[in-house]
């Protein structure tokens, strides 16, 4: 018996490229609809976490209380304030810097009831592996620890800050230092509530 094949027309060629195109919208459809819910669960569980590490110790739910700001240049970043026994003990700043050699960077930036950094975590970054993905390494991050951002100058060195830069990645380094500096502006405008 021989095999039939398809007369190669436009017509067919359309056909067949129409029901590729329906079936991998379908499949795509179908894993998106069924992941969904477990992607939101890990980045819930990603926040928390984050929030654990930089922040004092609390006993409220940050994420529930989290809040932005109307300011148009605080577009895009996430308050969440801490609390024991119903007094502030400090506040986490979501921030981010589209500066970085890779693209956006995202922070985690903890702070205290008196606005000093406690804490810094990375959530996310497309830096390059071995230069910029440094910043994730306490050796760059923990710098900032205890610093009163008022005093300490969140640039680069080599901008005239106090930020020793990863070496090879100045561009980097400046990505987290601005996402730093903003995530403390977002503070000073209206995020200690």
């Amino acid at each position: 018996m021989a095999d039939k094949k398809l007369p190669s027309t436009f017509a067919n060629m359309v056909i067949v490229l129409t029901l590729v195109s329906v079936i991998s919208a379908l499949a795509l459809a179908f894993t998106y609809s069924v992941t969904k819910d477990a992607i939101a669960q890990v980045g819930v569980k990603r926040t928390l976490k984050a929030l654990q590490d930089v922040l004092p110790e609390f006993n409220n739910d940050p994420v529930k209380e989290k809040y932005t700001l109307e300011d148009p240049e605080f577009k895009d970043i996430e308050l969440y304030p801490a609390r024991k026994d119903d007094q502030l003990v400090g506040t986490a700043v979501q921030t981010f810097s589209d500066n970085g050699f890779g693209g956006r960077i995202v922070l985690m930036v903890g702070f205290d009831a008196v606005a000093r950094i406690r804490n810094i975590s990375v959530l996310n970054q497309t830096e390059t592996p071995g230069l910029g993905n440094k910043m994730t390494e306490p050796k760059f991050k923990d710098q900032f620890n205890g610093k009163d951002p008022s005093a300490f100058k969140m640039k680069v060195r080599k901008d005239g800050g106090e930020v020793d830069a990863i070496s090879a990645a100045t561009i980097s380094s400046r990505a987290f230092c601005d996402a730093a500096d903003r995530a403390y502006r977002a503070l000073l405008n209206g995020g200690r509530k």
